[in-house]
């Protein structure tokens, strides 16, 4: 059975057909976040700290570390991404134990990141492009970690699924040349927006399985392409992962936060239901607010994607007697209560 493991400083992660469904974290990224980018260019580091905290109480089980920032004072980012990426693999796993997933296009930065990433990282990405695999397929060898491998090559990105096949075969191929062995590569099909494209589902889960079943591998995605420019995009994810787990996908990079809501949007709220007639309680504070109205939350928490992760896993048997899934949707105990126990310890009778 194809496994890929990858460990942090003191935990392991594993990918593989009879493991429960591995989450990457996506949210250290400063793609399209302008305001990440300008605190990253800065020097203020205090998103990715609440971002890696969040993503790891949320359920990710590995964090994707990305400096892919375009400073205004150097766009080179061959001069600042591999810097800038040493610093953020130090800082992250000094606050996590989750083992980290280096994602860079450029060369530098991955090494950069290698040579500080405690463990054995996951290494995000080489693709089908002659230049890329000379450049990173050597590299992985060298560190001797696992990669994700992108379906596309020189000429771009197919629509057709048979060519991106024919490209991941080709990287697993040039892989086993460097002496990488196939449960060391996770292939990233590439996904489509269902939207621009009606048959991105069912070409995605027709490819995982051939992934699966033909080539031995792991495969991942980027979730959230599915959905893109769509509305109520996380009711389109929830449907997508599970369906893709039952293909065989075995980890996706994923936001497994709902983010909290924000104090202007609150705000926003009360107003609406005084303006309706809604009495509010006296000393209602946000939360309660969030809660009494099933709105969400202020603080970042599991998003709907994750319960149905957590639900997959359990019903294709990687979450061995329902054992997660009921601990996940224990209620919390009551406050003052003992447990194994109602109210403490009874009182004996005289």
């Amino acid at each position: 059975m194809t496994r890929t493991l990858l460990h942090s400083a003191t935990q392991t992660a594993i990918i593989g057909f009879d493991q429960p469904f591995c989450v990457i974290g996506e949210r250290i990224n400063p793609t399209g976040r302008k305001a990440l980018a300008a605190e990253l260019e800065a020097g203020d580091f205090s998103t990715v700290e609440r971002d890696a905290l969040a993503q790891v109480a949320c359920g990710a089980t590995v964090l994707d570390v990305n400096a892919g920032v375009v400073y205004n004072s150097n766009p080179n980012p061959n001069e600042t991404e591999p810097p800038l990426m040493r610093q953020m693999i130090e800082l992250v796993q000094g606050l996590v134990d989750v083992p980290l997933c280096i994602d860079s296009s450029v060369p530098a930065a991955l090494e950069a990141g290698l040579e500080v990433c405690a463990g054995r990282p996951l290494v995000n990405s080489v693709t089908g492009e002659e230049e890329r695999l000379e450049r990173i397929l050597p590299l992985v060898k060298k560190y001797d970690v696992p990669v994700v491998a992108i379906s596309n090559d020189d000429s771009g990105i197919s629509e057709d699924p048979e060519v991106r096949f024919a490209v991941a075969k080709k990287i697993v191929e040039r892989a086993a040349d460097h002496g990488i062995a196939a449960h060391d590569i996770v292939v990233d099909p590439l996904v489509m927006p269902v939207g621009a494209m009606a048959t991105a589902g069912l070409q995605v889960f027709a490819l995982v399985r051939r992934l699966r079943d033909e080539l031995g591998v792991n495969t991942t995605c980027g979730a959230s392409n599915i959905s893109f420019g769509l509305p109520h995009r996380h009711g389109i994810n929830t449907a997508f992962l599970p369906m893709a787990m039952a293909s065989g996908m075995t980890s996706a990079i994923m936001n497994p936060c709902a983010l909290p809501l924000s104090p202007a949007k609150i705000a926003a709220k009360r107003a609406e239901f005084e303006a309706a007639g809604v009495i509010l309680p006296d000393g209602l504070d946000d939360e309660a607010f969030c809660q009494m109205f099933n709105l969400g939350s202020t603080q970042a928490r599991p998003g709907a994607e994750m319960t149905a992760i957590r639900a997959a896993n359990f019903l294709t048997d990687n979450d061995p007697s329902g054992a997660a899934w009921i601990q996940h949707n224990r209620p919390p105990a009551e406050p003052g209560a003992a447990a194994g126990g109602r109210g403490g310890r009874r009182r004996r009778r005289a």
